[in-house]
């Protein structure tokens, strides 16, 4: 049995999927079900007895400490978080309360439940911390990209939130012996990603007729990795990385923000064409560029793949062609969750950047 927490989310409920398709082992499956968390991301598993769903916060001590005794999972894999920049800026202290006060009431859980295991399950207990690249900071063009060691310098809320809780979960290992494993990946891109992100608002608003904001002139990069790849370098690091070690996960793809909006436009005029027969890219429209914009992450990815032989297996034109058939294929599920909250925040992040 492992616990998995934040899994009704963009990555955490992908990582459910993959590991009930490719593992006996159930999953209890702890998510507060916030904006972002979506049942229906797990709907082909609501009849699977391997699958256990629990709707709580990592904060509450009490509820964690039960599923814990009542479950005793072999690992905790933490993908609870509050985990998007602009909504960082607007209002900071919902990423505190969840990834820096959150994170600490789990680790105390997980901690005094560890403690009580005895011989091989206490050996083989591990703590999968799932977090950002972002907390490195901001790369020049011309700069090395992020290694393991990079010096932390965090430049939003967001990532200051992550950075706090990443030295959280190493100071749990250092000072009390805890088992902990942490993974730093690069920009993810896939199936069931909330429509706020790049891509999927991408494709949304490209389908719906509307604009395509692009920030600033366009030019901050990102390595962008796919999901389901990330997926897999999760669970490669549970099975074989050395407790208290970091692993940066990257897909060894570097795009400017610009050439995504492109790409995208590209593919929805060959797969779904406009019916004036105009290109989408005709939708771009550049705004004001968000505060603190950092200009360009990039993951160094050569330790998991030296040390535990991991690599991703799709390139970026394989992976984003995969993910805009996919919001084609599945607009039922992009009509279910642009909600009045969702819609609410788009006018609120993207009504005051002029043009």
């Amino acid at each position: 049995m492992i616990l998995v927490t934040g899994s009704a989310g963009f990555i955490g409920s992908n990582f459910v999927l993959d590991w009930c398709a490719q593992h006996d082992e159930p999953v209890v499956n702890l998510d507060k079900l916030t904006y972002a968390g979506n049942l229906e991301n797990l709907a082909t598993l609501k009849d699977n007895p391997r699958h256990i769903f629990v709707q709580g916060d990592i904060g509450d001590a009490a509820l964690v400490g039960r599923l814990l005794a009542e479950h005793q999972p072999r690992a905790v894999v933490n993908f609870a978080a509050e985990s998007h920049v602009d909504r960082s800026i607007h209002g900071p202290e919902d990423f505190i309360q969840t990834n820096v006060v959150g994170t600490f009431h789990l680790l105390e859980a997980v901690r005094a439940y560890w403690g009580g295991l005895e011989g091989d399950r206490k050996a083989d207990f591990r703590f999968l911390h799932v977090s950002t690249d972002e907390v490195y900071g901001s790369l020049g063009r011309d700069d090395p990209a992020f290694t393991e060691t990079h010096r932390y310098e965090p430049n939003s809320p967001y990532s200051a939130s992550k950075a706090a809780s990443d030295h959280l979960v190493r100071a749990y290992h250092h000072t009390y012996g805890l088992p902990v494993l942490t993974t730093n990946c690069s920009n993810n891109y896939g199936p069931y990603h909330f429509p706020e992100k790049l891509i999927p608002l991408l494709i949304v608003n490209a389908l719906a007729g509307k604009a395509l904001p692009v920030y600033g002139d366009g030019q901050q990069i990102r390595d962008w990795l796919y999901v389901k790849d990330h997926c897999s370098a999760i669970r490669c690091v549970l099975e074989k990385g050395r407790t208290g070690e970091v692993y940066n996960v990257g897909g060894w793809n570097e795009k400017a923000n610009l050439d995504i909006v492109h790409t995208v436009c590209g593919l929805l005029d060959e797969l779904r064409p406009r019916a004036d027969g105009k290109p989408y890219s005709e939708q771009i429209r550049f705004v004001t560029d968000r505060p603190g914009h950092d200009r360009r992450y990039a993951i160094d990815a050569r330790k998991i793949e030296r040390e535990l032989g991991w690599k991703p297996a799709e390139t970026f034109e394989t992976g984003i062609r995969k993910t805009v058939h996919w919001y084609l294929d599945n607009q039922d599920w992009v009509s279910n969750v642009l909600s009045g909250n969702y819609r609410q925040w788009v006018e609120k992040n993207y009504a005051g950047r002029t043009e």
